[in-house]
């Protein structure tokens, strides 16, 4: 009953890893995304150059 137990218990972390490393895929993803409109958004500051999009 014990090896049964860890066999479910090992493939029940190994599908949470999976489904966690998979969503975080798609967060950076979405990310990256954004990221780079980021760059094709910006504006233009007083100058006429185009200044950075994100404050930091």
């Amino acid at each position: 009953m014990v090896p049964l137990l860890l066999v479910l218990l090992l493939a029940l972390v190994l599908f949470g890893a999976g489904f966690a490393l998979k969503a975080l895929w798609w967060v950076a993803i979405v990310v990256l995304v954004v990221w780079l409109l980021g760059f094709v958004a910006r504006g233009t500051g007083a100058s006429g150059s185009r200044g950075r999009w994100y404050r930091w």
